[in-house]
């Protein structure tokens, strides 16, 4: 009878030891599913952010441009303009007067940064997709239109469809000490709205687009450009890059729309990075319970190591089993993170889980962009952790052979 009690209260407790242990598995399996998944999410969302940001800075900053290494402003004529158009693949070159100007409209005013801009600017459409009121327009009928921002247009209470009052644009000149005509200090131009366009609300609230001759007025600059900007046909950026750079010397920069915000990509790659390895570390973590289940298992299953040793395996063949089974749980929780992970990301690209939860966001929802990098990154950090994790378990179980061979 006693016997009896004892062989059924070693089962029973063998029962609850291999219950336990196959929870802990679970969890730990879970743990890098849910972890793995919350990796893929967040690289994906980063991945639209950047997208979105280029997608913006795309609208309104050129594919190439052109400015002085020193000083604010450089001299062109018609030959400088034509050696540039003469290179095989640029479609589109405009000039750019731009330069800070202050701005009345009826009681309103503030400060505005003016862009002037030669007319095949509208040529390269860069805005055209995000006009909100009137039409693009920068000359009719020998008439100068100004194209503001939405956030210039609410701050001046601006009406592009009133005809009968313009924006009244002052410039203050460089005068010499001692000046007493307060005009003479001072130039002034009128202007009337034609369009309200909407990019982003550093852009909506500085910038009003003129033709570059009225800017050329007001300003003063003659001849003088503070750069010029040039489309491509999109094939070859690079070499025409190049080309430009080697044509014009070294007395001008020749900037990418990437590299003309170069130090804004730049943070988001590093929030990027470090994010990624939080996350790796939180994955980590995560695996550190598939450690603790194999260094269980390897003590609970002695008896099974030395009927294996009896039976004739090695000692590398112990260690590949547990290293095999802390594969299977790393790699199906794994499996399932990756696959949850896109799911969601899938469902939030086209249906838009999760909201921006602001009224002016740019987007409704946060953008996201599925990438097969991150998938196979994400994949490579799990193999190297599932091996750290089952290593120490694999050599104890190593031992345990070593002890049985003796």
């Amino acid at each position: 009878m006693k016997l009896s009690l004892f062989i059924a209260r070693r089962y029973f407790l063998s029962r609850r030891k291999k219950n336990f242990i196959n929870i802990i598995s679970i969890l730990s399996m879970l743990g890098v599913a849910f972890a793995t998944a919350a990796l893929i999410i967040v690289l994906s969302v980063f991945n639209g952010l950047e997208v979105l940001l280029r997608s913006l800075y795309t609208s309104f900053d050129p594919e190439l441009k052109i400015e002085a290494v020193q000083g604010k402003s450089f001299q062109v004529n018609d030959a400088w303009l034509n050696q540039i158009r003469s290179i095989p693949g640029v479609t589109v070159v405009t000039e750019v007067i731009e330069d800070y100007a202050y701005v009345r409209y009826r009681d309103a005013s503030m400060v505005v940064t003016l862009k002037g801009v030669s007319e095949n600017f509208l040529d390269q459409h860069r805005l055209d997709d995000h006009v909100v009121e009137g039409e693009l327009k920068l000359m009719q009928d020998s008439i100068p239109f100004a194209i503001l921002g939405r956030g210039v247009r609410y701050t001046l209470s601006a009406e592009v469809e009133d005809d009968m009052r313009a924006l009244r644009m002052y410039y203050v000149k460089n005068v010499k000490p001692g000046t007493s005509n307060p005009a003479a200090m001072y130039s002034q131009k009128s202007i009337r709205p034609g369009s309200v366009f909407s990019i982003e609300k550093n852009y909506d609230e500085n910038y009003i687009f003129v033709p570059l001759s009225f800017a050329r007025d007001l300003l003063n600059y003659g001849d003088r450009r503070t750069s010029v900007e040039v489309q491509t046909d999109g094939t070859h950026t690079a070499e025409i890059q190049r080309e430009l750079k080697q044509k014009l010397g070294e007395g001008f920069t020749v900037l990418t729309n990437e590299e003309q915000h170069k130090d804004l990509y730049r943070l988001l790659n590093m929030e990027k990075l470090f994010t990624f390895l939080s996350l790796s570390l939180l994955l980590l973590v995560a695996s550190i319970n598939i450690f603790f289940s194999l260094m269980m298992l390897a003590i609970d299953k002695k008896k099974d190591i030395s009927i294996l040793c009896s039976l004739g395996a090695s000692s590398s063949m112990i260690r590949n089993i547990f290293l095999t089974e802390g594969a299977l749980i790393s790699f199906l929780g794994a499996a399932i993170g990756l696959a949850l992970g896109g799911l969601l990301c899938y469902l939030q690209d086209r249906v838009g889980l999760v909201g921006m939860g602001m009224e002016n966001a740019i987007v409704s929802s946060y953008p996201v962009e599925i990438r097969a990098i991150d998938f196979l990154v994400t994949s490579g950090v799990i193999v190297a952790v599932s091996f750290l994790v089952s290593f120490r378990p694999a050599v104890l179980a190593g031992r345990y052979y070593s002890i049985n061979e003796l």
